[in-house]
Order: C-alpha cells, then structure tokens, then sequence
C-alpha cells in the first residue's frame, strides 16, 4: 500500500490496518489476529470511533483497580503489541505493573517477537519467555503462563481478550479487567471491568485516570471498585449504541 494522505478521511483506520499487516510480516501478529482487528473495527465504527461515557468510567475503575492491587499485570498478545505496545509500556511502568506475553497461537520465536517489540518500547523486564505455571481449565497455549506475573496476580489487564482464559482467570479469584470493543462477546459478560473501547484509545485514558486518581486514599479507590456494576455499564453501552443507531437512520 502507498502512502495515506492525511486528508482521506478513513486515515488513522486504514494507518491502524497497515501497522498490523506490517506486524503480521514481521511474526509479532498471527493471521488470524486481521480478523479479529476486523471484528473490533467494526464495533469501533458503531461506537463513532470515540471513548463513549460509558467506556471512561469503566477506564476510570480500571485505574483505581491496578492502583490498589499488590501484583498487576498486563498481558500482552500480538495484536496489542502491534498497536499498543508503547502505551502499554507507559501504563505498566506508572502504576507499576508487570508485562507478561501470553498468545493463544504460541511459538517461542513469536513470544521473542513480542517481548522485542516491547523492550524496544522502553520495557526493562517483561515476563512471559520462559513459563513455570498453568491457569487452570485451559487446553491450550494460553494456559502457559509465569509464576510471578499472571499466575500470582490479583489484578489482570487483558486487552484483546478471549473468553476462555477470562473466565479461567476469574474462577482463579483474579480480578480481570478487559479491553474489548464487541460488548456482546463472552470476554466483555465474564470480566470483572469491561472497557467497550479500542486499545489505543483505552491504554492512554487508564493511564489518564492512574495520574487523576493517584492522590485519592486507597480506602476510597476500593470503594470505587467494589461499587462497580459490569452489567449495568455494558446495558449502557448498548443503550449507547442504539440510540447512535436510531439517530442515524
């Protein structure tokens, strides 16, 4: 593909689409990860491409979340690598959390992709390249995981996330947050806090939330997140999008 005029109007889309094309040359993306980018993409444009109310108050518990946990952790794929890693390097290192890779379509060459990708972004330490525990209920490679990132985490950021392993996370007593742009999808009904956002627009807005909410007492972060409805703030969300909808057609 040539170069994309500023002026098109589709343009941070279609720059979004090259950069994981790009990356699937690259080994970081798999194949099937353009689906699912497609699949988020599509929901992106119901939303009007933009943080809807509901999106920033599920950020905002989000921040409260990963500031009143002991062990947090972002797990990263190659799709968020692709298009986050930097943010999520930022993030990460505000809070502080830990950064572990885990990948549904694992290979130790692609983990190293991924890990590469988020050191050239800044990351001192990123787990995920060698791992000594299994989440449990899982058959397959996102079960594999680190003792001392995910498998000990009491709070969990999945941005892109499958269902399964959000919920295995959840029956471990983990408290799962993800970042998810279909609010039908298995993820956004299991997690803990569900963000109906893109990526690169949820990672920039917790890390917002973090500096806001860094001068509250922890007391009252736990408040914040205790009170959290997840289903009442997807119903929003839905509501959200049929009245965009109605308006218009």
């Amino acid at each position: 593909m040539g170069p994309i005029p500023k002026s098109h109007p589709r343009y941070l889309s279609l720059l979004t689409r090259e950069k994981i094309a790009e990356m699937m040359r690259k080994g970081v993306v798999h194949e099937s990860g353009l689906i699912a980018h497609g699949r988020g993409e599509a929901f992106d444009y119901l939303l009007g491409e933009q943080t809807i109310p509901p999106a920033d108050q599920a950020e905002q518990v989000a921040a409260a979340a990963l500031l009143i946990a002991v062990n947090p952790v972002v797990s990263v794929n190659g799709n968020v690598a692709a298009l986050a890693s930097e943010e999520c390097v930022r993030l990460a290192e505000i809070v502080p959390a830990k950064l572990e890779v885990n990948l549904f379509h694992r290979s130790q060459d692609r983990v190293e992709k991924v890990v590469e990708e988020l050191r050239e972004k800044g990351a001192k330490m990123v787990l995920g390249s060698l791992t000594d525990a299994i989440i449990p209920g899982l058959d397959h490679d996102r079960a594999l995981c680190t003792r001392d990132g995910i498998f000990s985490a009491d709070v969990v950021l999945v941005p892109l996330e499958d269902g399964d392993r959000c919920q295995a996370l959840r029956h471990m007593g983990k408290l799962v947050v993800a970042i998810d742009l279909n609010p039908l999808s298995r993820t956004a009904k299991t997690a803990s806090i569900t963000i109906v956002d893109n990526v690169t627009r949820a990672l920039p807005r917790i890390r917002y939330w973090v500096d806001v909410l860094r001068k509250i007492r922890p007391a009252d972060l736990e408040t914040l997140v205790k009170r959290w409805n997840n289903e009442k703030n997807l119903r929003d969300v839905i509501a959200f999008l049929s009245k965009r909808l109605n308006a218009l057609f």
